[in-house]
């Protein structure tokens, strides 16, 4: 069997390290060609020293130096290079058979279109990528012939409950509904009154994943499920009308596919990003995940409620962005990880995040995408109105 060549973007956080994870069970099927990351020099280090890799990419100069002395000492001799320039060669390298796109936020969406636009299978768990620049990014994998398959577990889920399919719209389908399910995130049950004391580690804790800062407070807001609303209108052709968002405190069911005959498959297993990450990497087979077996007798129930968009308002910008089109995704998008970076600083509350988001969407001017440009501008001018605003004290949330 031919090993798959697999280059990690983003190989130091949560989903880098499961992805790792997994193709340490199965060196037959995979080798590690490059691995890339922000600033974790000793973090990148420790998986040079394991797995080998061809290539290693830091952001800055002083980190690729750093990575690069401890390298030699370690007699490793993986090439180590600085910049996004770097990350983006790694990612449409032409050895690289498989790319996981696991950069968080803005910053992964040129690497991740360049291996789209490469023709590469790309596992996609930069969800900002399709949110910002939707119709950019799926006419590049039309045109490209690239495999794209979803990571995030809700979508991995519809995927899977779509039987694996995009080959046709959900209308051929027989799709009525696609059912995404969230946790609630840590504040759930929490009095609405005690929400504008929340601090940055009380968000950071999850229920049920173990995910990193900036993901752990969009679970707590619901905006993380509001881009993955965005994300499955492009993924899987639906419009605003048919993506529904489900409260499922146990996290068990991973989302559901409801058809026209009244019947809903839905894909279950234990929070484990493991899963939908050796599903794709495999992808169209199946393989070991290390993942536990489901015990449905010892979870006991499941249960389901509706989002209350007055304690999740940034779910309901989310729609709305979404029913505007254009730049408006991308100006939410740019606004809310503005806004999370400075309450992660203490320098925002949290019942501001969702005013900040609702400010620049109203005073950016909405503009049609038609190229990666367009979408660099909506978001560096959604960036700088966000900052603007942010300096301007709150009456209500100060």
């Amino acid at each position: 069997m031919k090993r798959q060549k697999l280059v990690v973007l983003g190989a130091t956080g949560s989903i880098g390290v499961n992805t790792l994870d997994v193709v340490a069970r199965h060196p037959d099927r995979f080798e590690v060609l490059a691995l890339t990351a922000n600033r974790q020099v000793e973090g990148l280090f420790e998986q040079c020293r394991r797995f080998r890799p061809r290539y290693a990419v830091l952001q800055s100069e002083e980190g690729a130096e750093r990575l690069a002395g401890l390298l030699h000492r370690a007699a490793c001799d993986t090439t180590v290079l600085a910049g996004l320039d770097a990350t983006e060669e790694v990612a449409c390298h032409p050895d690289a058979d498989t790319v996981m796109a696991a950069i968080v936020g803005a910053a992964g969406l040129r690497p991740t279109l360049a291996a789209v636009q490469a023709g590469k299978k790309v596992l996609l768990a930069n969800k900002e990528a399709l949110v910002m620049a939707g119709p950019v990014f799926m006419r590049e994998v039309a045109q490209s012939g690239a495999v794209l398959l979803p990571i995030d577990s809700e979508h991995n889920a519809v995927f899977q409950s779509l039987q694996n399919d995009y080959s046709c719209s959900l209308e051929k389908k027989g799709v009525r509904r696609i059912l995404l399910t969230a946790s609630g995130g840590p504040f759930r049950q929490l009095p609405l009154e005690s929400l504008a004391s929340v601090t940055p580690e009380q968000a950071c804790v999850h229920p049920n994943w173990v995910m990193g800062r900036k993901i752990s407070v969009d679970s707590a807001t619901m905006m993380n499920k509001g881009l993955e609303v965005i994300e499955a209108h492009w993924l899987f052709g639906a419009p605003r009308e048919r993506i529904e968002v489900v409260i499922h405190p146990q996290s068990i069911i991973h989302s559901m596919v409801e058809y026209a005959d009244g019947s809903v498959i839905a894909q279950l297993g234990n929070p484990d990003m493991r899963t939908p990450i050796a599903h794709a990497l495999a992808y169209p087979e199946r393989i070991d995940a290390g993942v536990a077996s489901l015990d449905l007798c010892r979870i006991g129930q499941l249960s389901f409620e509706a989002p209350d968009f007055s304690r999740f308002p940034c779910l309901r910008l989310a729609y709305e962005a979404l029913e505007r089109g254009g730049s408006a995704p991308a100006v939410v998008n740019a606004s809310n990880e503005m806004a999370v970076e400075a309450f992660l600083a203490g320098r925002l509350s949290f019942m501001r995040i969702p005013g900040i988001i609702e400010e620049t969407l109203a005073a950016v001017p909405q503009r049609e995408i038609a190229d990666l440009a367009g979408v660099m501008d909506a978001d560096a001018e959604s960036r700088e109105t966000a900052r603007r605003l942010m300096a301007i004290p709150s009456r209500l949330h100060a």
